[in-house]
């Protein structure tokens, strides 16, 4: 298809990543093929795809949640520090709460990877107009769930306190003070309702993978002594 210099004009303009040659191919093809957008990079990682944003800005990007090797959401955390950074769409696969995830980094949209093409395509021209867009989200479930509160510093000292991080750990992984942790700590317990690390970490695993608490967690918790 031979594009007007008028199109390319008013075309919104795509990056996208995929691990999958297949998925990439396919969405590369159905982009190129649309007067619509203008494609400008691909790549096959988190980190490729950083590379290629911050040399040709573009107004949406299009990502796998696992995309290798950072992964979705850290990507995502990255990008919010850039100020041209595209909007980004989650296209994968659906589960229980990989779009509120997405949500929670970030993410302008989320498309399933069993979808519609169509409803790949109108999520980015949604997108590209500064809409938020996830099908699947239940906003009284939203409202319910008290991890949709907390900011995503707060998402992050709650997924790294579940590896049972002591609070000298999370300083170092999160790069804070060691004041800047037993801050984050005392309002992630206050929005979560909880009394202890054991108690967050408890929450976090019946929340996000309905699992229980793990005995690596617990007895680090109690071996520390860290509230």
């Amino acid at each position: 298809m031979i594009r007007t210099v008028h199109s390319l004009e008013q075309a919104v303009t795509i990056a996208i990543a995929d691990s999958n040659p297949l998925v990439m191919s396919a969405m590369s093809e159905l982009f190129q093929r649309d007067s619509r957008f203008s494609l400008l990079a691909t790549s096959a990682s988190a980190e490729g795809f950083l590379a290629n944003v911050s040399r040709v800005p573009a107004q949406v990007g299009i990502i796998d949640w696992a995309l290798p090797a950072m992964g979705g959401a850290k990507l995502l955390g990255l990008l919010r520090e850039q100020a041209d950074a595209p909007r980004m769409v989650i296209y994968g696969q659906q589960s229980t709460d990989v779009h509120l995830a997405a949500l929670a980094a970030g993410a302008a949209g989320f498309v399933s990877r069993s979808d519609p093409v169509e409803t790949l395509l109108d999520t980015c021209i949604a997108v590209a107009a500064g809409k938020m867009v996830f099908p699947y989200l239940d906003v009284r479930e939203l409202q319910r769930n008290p991890l949709q509160t907390l900011s995503r510093r707060e998402l992050d000292m709650l997924a790294a306190l579940s590896k049972g991080l002591t609070n000298r750990e999370l300083s170092r992984e999160l790069g804070i003070t060691m004041n800047t942790v037993k801050f984050h700590l005392s309002n992630l317990y206050d929005k979560l309702s909880v009394k202890s690390r054991a108690q967050a970490i408890a929450f976090y695993y019946s929340n996000r993978t309905g699992g229980k608490l793990s005995e690596t967690g617990e007895h680090r918790e109690g071996a520390e002594g860290e509230r």
